[in-house]
């Protein structure tokens, strides 16, 4: 299995960007992807997840209203576009991919990283 995202760089406040995350390998058994992110020294946040099957969206609050994640099922890629950028949305993106429950679609339990086996390497995001 393998996720390469792409997409990131530098935005200014209020500007939008989209991160694209094409994965390859997966089977059926991988129903959920999510994007993740992190800032040097702190706890990575889920952000936001969809269940491949049915397209069920889960948002951190932080990000409810700004950020859409969307699913491309023919190029195996999936989006997150983020408007309304802030300084606080600069961090490391990552996309990751597993067989997540289907009682946790909806839930915040699908944008826990213990749910995620397959994770790509990043893409940096810096909103100033």
């Amino acid at each position: 299995v393998q996720l390469v995202e792409s997409g990131g760089g530098s935005a200014q406040v209020g500007g939008s960007l989209r991160l694209s995350c094409t994965a390859s390998g997966l089977t059926t058994t991988h129903n959920a992807v999510a994007w993740f992110r992190q800032i040097p020294g702190t706890e990575r946040e889920g952000v936001a997840s969809i269940f491949t099957r049915g397209g069920t969206t889960t948002y951190a609050d932080s990000v409810k209203g700004r950020f859409t994640i969307s699913q491309d099922s023919f190029r195996n890629t999936v989006y997150l576009q983020m408007n309304n950028l802030k300084p606080e949305d600069s961090a490391r993106y990552s996309c990751a991919a597993g067989s997540v429950s289907p009682l946790f679609a909806g839930g915040s339990e699908s944008l826990q990283s213990r749910e995620y086996k397959y994770w790509g390497q990043g893409t940096q995001v810096t909103v100033s």
